[in-house]
């Protein structure tokens, strides 16, 4: 795995130190990333995983900047899954906190360049503190025009669809002329209803699975694995992903080329 990234980088042209070659008039409208890898960055230098999560916050900032300079439209993050309650008080505690503080230090500078904060997941579930400068961040960025920055928040993809599933149910009992259920109409009901579905997902530390993450969306999504971890990967990496993705053959279960006469 290492190797092949090392490669794709290579390829792009990352030498020296040089930002990756991509064009920049053919990118993604929207990107998704599974953020993994904090709690083994930290575990390797003896860290709490508390600092790990720390680390990849500023990873975070860098990404975010690159993607609104590259004037990508959505960039959504899976920053706390619904899972992610099973892990031990201290460190949820400790991540709650740390959203609190990233929202209070960094909004005016998210505001001030038009960047626009949306959450999917439930976020009435989240520590009060984290919650309230999380609504004030929707609520002061709800104007914006410039990327869309999606926090995926005790969100869980599952859950999403089910709570559809329910919905139409419901919508169906009270509506005796219902149409039935199409993939427009089940789409219009997700959490990410307002938002195309991601041509690019990355997932740092080498894990391939989705663990959840926009299981629906992501059906002709391009996956992209780096072995690197979270809080080590840069603005480079990131356009290197993207060079990646050029060089990806879109099919969307058709051909490449004119369409064959047989």
């Amino acid at each position: 795995m290492t190797s092949i990234w090392s490669f794709i980088k290579t390829r792009l042209g990352r030498a020296g130190g040089a930002m990756a070659a991509i064009d920049e008039q053919n990118l993604p409208q929207h990107v998704a990333i599974i953020m993994d890898g904090n709690g083994r960055w930290a575990q390797r230098r003896a860290l709490p995983r508390i600092a790990g999560h720390r680390a990849g916050a500023r990873i975070v900032r860098a990404i975010v900047q690159e993607a609104a300079r590259l004037k990508i439209k959505f960039l959504t993050l899976y920053a706390f899954s619904a899972e992610n309650w099973r892990r031990p008080k201290a460190e949820v505690g400790g991540l709650m906190k740390l959203f609190e503080e990233i929202l209070r230090s960094e909004l005016d500078e998210l505001h001030g360049n038009n960047i626009r904060i949306k959450v999917i997941g439930e976020l009435s579930g989240i520590a009060d503190g984290a919650r309230l400068q999380f609504e004030k961040a929707i609520e002061q960025t709800a104007a914006n025009t410039g990327m869309a920055l999606i926090i995926a928040l005790n969100y869980g993809g599952r859950a999403d669809i089910l709570r559809v599933v329910n919905e139409l149910i419901k919508a169906g009992r009270s509506d005796t002329g219902a149409a039935e259920v199409d993939e427009a109409r089940f789409g219009a009901r997700l959490a990410t209803a307002s938002i195309p579905d991601p041509e690019l997902l990355i997932r740092t530390s080498g894990e391939m699975r989705l663990s959840n993450f926009l299981i629906w969306e992501s059906a002709y999504s391009e996956f992209l694995s780096t072995p690197v971890l979270w809080p080590d990967f840069s603005a480079d990496d990131f356009r290197a992903a993207l060079g990646e993705y050029q060089r990806r053959d879109r099919r969307f279960g058709g051909l490449s080329g004119p369409p064959s006469e047989n």
